[in-house]
């Protein structure tokens, strides 16, 4: 199966019924490529050989049978180590959730698994998916398989590198505030962060709750559309999951995009873009331009309080989702605490690790008596400002396009010293977060040193379809590959 690495979803079910090789074959590959080269890159802290043997054996009964086959059957899949698997350890990529088994699985996994998809391994990420290049999990970085020596953003590092390095076809990420598009942008991979509320978030480990969102990550973009098909609709088992009707998101691309209203933020293209990240994403919008669709200048005023505004809120959040985290119920517990205070606080202070506890204490203290109105209300505030400017953008354009990240990704070690500046990562994909918008990263082109840079594509609520159109449009327009 020399091929194994390039393969995509139409590809897989193409092979499947004219019995080029079997979903157990299949698996085994993916296992096999994943388990070789993961010293490498460290994109897996652990593989589900026997959970993706039965379920690729699931496929290949079925097909003999003669029965209707599943939108991802036989397909590969990766999902980070913050969403569920029932009967897999689920880390989160903390040494205080180190042996920790789920005892069910997340929605998005669930629906994963019933259309087919073979769940293989589970993805490293920054722990409890807080940062921005993938250096904060307890069990080691993440390496870019576009480039070595750099990170793959975070906090779904592992997950785009999954894909970028020919381990998935397909993967599954989530974004609090960019870390499915971001480390899209810095592997060269396409990554969507659906609406806030579109895909069931009942399994996710939370981070903070009213920004979590899974996505999925894929070679192209009709991979990631299809995935969003099966993973998307109304939960039950989730009180923020929206009950609005989904789309057809793969019959949504082809054709073309003549006529679509683009609008670009000038607030985005100010001081601190990197001059080859401009560059690409000019020539990105040339090429949409080319296509038909009509650019225009459009502005996001309150942006540049985004960065200020998501940390305050996510901290907060942060805070209270991880108090839970104590040694009592589920969470590795440190030896021989004297007093239950000793256990609390030996329990927290050896379990997490120096960015969690920042947020933590960051958190507490914006929520604290004398300090709430003063830093969580008004960061309450802002962000309903934020979410006025793209309702108001999306009143007269069908899309936005963006930069992902001010600059390609940095070496390993580079920003670890300085939070705020790897902070500023995320200055582009905050604001529509906050939003609660969707948004897509694809690859557009690379710098002179070949690092893949990401263009990013946002659509109001619900209007995933117009996006994942645009960004197929794109795609087949030569979008990925601009010199």
């Amino acid at each position: 199966m020399d091929n194994y690495k390039t393969l995509t979803i139409d590809q897989i079910q193409q092979g499947l019924r004219s019995s080029s090789f079997s979903a157990k074959e299949l698996a085994q590959e993916a296992l096999r490529v994943s388990e070789a080269e993961n010293g490498q890159y460290g994109a897996f802290l652990h593989f589900c050989p026997e959970r993706a043997i039965a379920a690729a054996e699931r496929v290949d009964a079925d097909l003999a049978a003669g029965k209707e086959l599943g939108p991802l059957a036989g397909v590969p899949v990766a999902v980070k180590d913050v969403i569920m698997t029932e009967g897999e350890r689920t880390t989160c990529a903390s040494r205080i959730l180190e042996n920790y088994v789920a005892h069910y699985n997340a929605t998005a996994v669930e629906r994963l698994e019933e259309a087919g998809g073979v769940i293989f391994g589970k993805t490293n990420c920054d722990e409890f998916a807080m940062g921005s290049s993938n250096e904060n999990s307890a069990f080691g970085p993440v390496r870019n398989p576009a480039a070595p020596d750099r990170v793959p953003g975070g906090s779904s590092g592992g997950s785009a590198a999954a894909v970028a390095g020919g381990f998935a076809p397909v993967s599954l990420g989530s974004d609090t505030g960019g870390s499915i598009r971001q480390p899209a942008s810095f592997c060269g991979v396409v990554g969507v962060k659906p609406t806030y509320g579109r895909v069931s978030r009942y399994g996710l480990v939370a981070f903070a709750s009213s920004l979590d969102n899974i996505g999925p990550f894929g070679r192209t973009v009709k991979d990631t559309a299809t995935v969003l098909d099966v993973i998307a609709g109304h939960d039950a088992n989730d009180s923020t999951s929206a009950d609005v009707e989904v789309a057809d998101y793969s019959g949504a691309l082809g054709g073309d995009v003549k006529g679509l209203k683009i609008g670009v933020p000038k607030e985005y293209f100010a001081e601190g873009l990197d001059a080859e990240v401009r560059a690409r994403i000019e020539s990105g919008l040339k090429l949409l331009e080319s296509q038909g669709c009509e650019i225009v200048e459009i502005s996001l005023p309150h942006t540049e309080y985004a960065v200020a505004t998501y940390y305050l809120i996510c901290t907060a959040e942060a805070s209270a989702n991880l108090a839970r985290y104590d040694g009592v119920r589920y969470t590795r517990r440190f030896d021989d605490p004297e007093t239950l205070d000793e256990m609390y606080a030996k329990t927290r202070g050896d379990g997490f690790g120096a960015e969690v506890t920042r947020r933590i204490i960051l958190g507490t203290y914006v929520l604290s008596a004398g300090y709430y109105d003063a830093y969580y209300r008004k960061a309450q505030k802002v962000r309903a400002l934020i979410a006025a400017d793209f309702k108001k953008a999306f009143q007269t354009v069908d899309a936005i396009v963006t930069p992902v990240s001010p600059f390609p990704a940095f070496k390993l070690g580079a920003k670890v010293s300085d939070p705020l500046d790897m902070y500023l990562s995320d200055i582009y994909t905050l604001t529509s977060s906050l939003a609660g918008n969707t948004g897509i990263s694809v690859p557009c082109g690379k710098t002179s040193e070949g690092l893949p840079i990401g263009l990013q594509i946002l659509a109001d609520h619900f209007n995933e379809a117009t996006m994942l159109k645009l960004g197929d449009a794109f795609e087949r327009a030569g979008g990925f590959e601009i010199a």
